[in-house]
């Protein structure tokens, strides 16, 4: 939108009162809550759609990367839609789209059908997502959004923790039924609450804007590229030939290659592009996104096969499985609530280094456990709990890093591209990290088990990647560690 028709927005949010302000927070925390949640809640309930759909080991992959891969392809121009059409129109009709495809996705009755459904559960939540911060931004001034945006991001980050329990819970409710369809049913009276609280809540933000600034071209081929990168790596041990994949993938890479020179061309011909390239000149945001991006790859990766490992290797309920996720999520907690705070200033980059050292001891240590068939007991909760703190020490830190040497002007453009990198990293973790798992023969408990061994392995490298990223960060970043704390 142009500069008054941005004033005039503002201006409308800052009429509201204290209390209308409250309840369009409220309203747009409860939306990203259920797209953020959505990522990991299905983790939980992969076994029991598999029994029920007859879902083979790559759709099962499908169904959680799908959703993963088109967020995060996505996410930039869903933002750009934004800018161009109104973010309260974008994100209304974000959260229709959502509601429409969780239906979708409850009700279901093929694996082909669900996967298309978490696609465009995706593409939905990708035109949902980043009006979120544009309209907390409209809602309060600087000094007001500090402490508003902490709470998002504290929000957000539990919200992915407590997915994979609260999938676990509602599974083991089985109310109507329903099974393992209530996780993505449960998402039909919070998406409409949502929807109406917004109709009431928020400002308008000039959705009488013109014209369409998004180069819908450079859109397409880093989508396309993405998903046959992922479609070559999920697909490579089921259905194709080795040199099929290769080919898929070469392709693949070659359209994101592309589209960043399609991006950089534009750029410096004064065009609208789909990422900005001079941010990735910047050595703190190009080995930030780098080690997010990797951070992201293991975890998701770690969450998808621990959940199947418990429930289809050592035969746990949803329940149980949920049960045992806990130490994880208090470990999280604990690192990002009173450990990154206290000791970022102090050890600067050697905390996140620290963090990814321990999340992989702890990762190792539990997929071992498991292995072993050791499905409870001090030595799992230990274990988790230390990959919940080192999940914490290493994600923790990366937001400010990322853009703490990004100029103002391009402050949304790196945030929107952080997340991109996050959501393609996950999607990319269910592909690499899934694809080792599963490529053990077999669907029995035994097969189930024994690809730990190798999903391991995975994740240690991607963490690996994620902390040599880290590592590589300027040095003088953290010479002034006050202003990164503040920041």
């Amino acid at each position: 939108m142009t500069a008054t028709e941005a004033a005039t927005a503002s201006k409308q949010a800052h009429e509201l009162d204290d209390r209308q302000r409250a309840l369009a927070f409220f309203t747009v925390l409860t939306a990203v809550v259920l797209e953020v949640a959505d990522t990991t809640i299905v983790n939980t309930a992969l076994p029991a759609i598999r029994d029920g759909l007859g879902a083979s080991s790559a759709a099962m992959q499908w169904i959680v990367a799908g959703y993963l891969l088109t967020l995060g392809s996505l996410l930039l121009l869903g933002g750009r839609l934004g800018d161009t059409f109104g973010h309260r129109t974008l994100f209304l009709s974000g959260v229709a789209g959502f509601v429409a495809a969780s239906a979708l996705c409850g009700l279901a009755p093929t694996p082909g059908v669900l996967v298309l459904a978490r696609v465009l559960q995706g593409a939905a939540g990708a035109m949902m997502g980043p009006q979120t911060m544009a309209i907390v931004q409209l809602l309060y001034t600087p000094l007001e959004r500090v402490r508003r945006l902490a709470f998002f991001g504290m929000i957000i980050g539990l919200a992915a923790i407590i997915g994979p329990i609260l999938g676990g819970f509602l599974i083991q409710l089985d109310l109507f039924g329903l099974g393992w369809r209530l996780i993505f049913l449960i998402n039909l009276p919070v998406g409409l609450f949502a929807l109406a609280m917004g109709r009431v809540t928020l400002p308008r933000t000039g959705e009488e804007h013109k014209g369409l600034a998004i180069d819908l071209t450079g859109a397409a081929l880093f989508a396309a590229g993405f998903g046959l990168i992922l479609f070559a790596l999920i697909q490579a041990h089921e259905n194709l030939s080795p040199a099929a994949a290769a080919a898929i993938f070469i392709i693949g890479t070659g359209a994101v290659g592309l589209g960043t020179r399609r991006s950089v061309a534009r750029r410096s011909a004064g065009l609208p592009a789909m990422i900005e390239p001079s941010l990735f000149a910047l050595p703190t945001f190009r080995w930030g996104v780098t080690a997010a991006m990797a951070f992201n790859s293991g975890s998701v990766g770690f969450l998808m096969i621990f959940a199947v490992a418990l429930q289809q290797g050592l035969a746990l309920t949803p329940l149980q499985t949920a049960l045992i996720h806990i130490p994880f999520g208090l470990g999280v907690m604990v690192a990002v609530g009173l450990l990154v705070p206290r000791l970022l200033p102090r050890l600067g980059r050697v905390l996140p280094m620290a963090g990814g050292v321990l999340m992989a001891a702890g990762i190792a240590g539990s997929l071992a456990l498991v292995h072993a068939h050791v499905a409870g007991g001090t030595l799992l909760v230990a274990a988790l709990a230390l990959a919940g703190i080192g999940f914490g020490t290493l994600s923790g830190p990366l937001g400010p890093i990322v853009v703490s040497e990004v100029p103002r002007t391009h402050a949304g453009t790196a945030s929107a591209t952080m997340r991109t990198a996050q959501q393609l990293g996950g999607a990319f973790g269910i592909a690499l990290v899934g694809t080792a798992y599963f490529a053990v023969g077999g669907n029995d408990a035994a097969a189930r088990l024994a690809g730990v061994v190798p999903g391991a392995i995975m994740v240690t490298v991607l963490l690996a990647v994620a902390v040599t990223a880290v590592s590589r960060l300027p040095a003088k970043l953290f010479g002034t560690e006050r202003k990164l704390a503040a920041d």
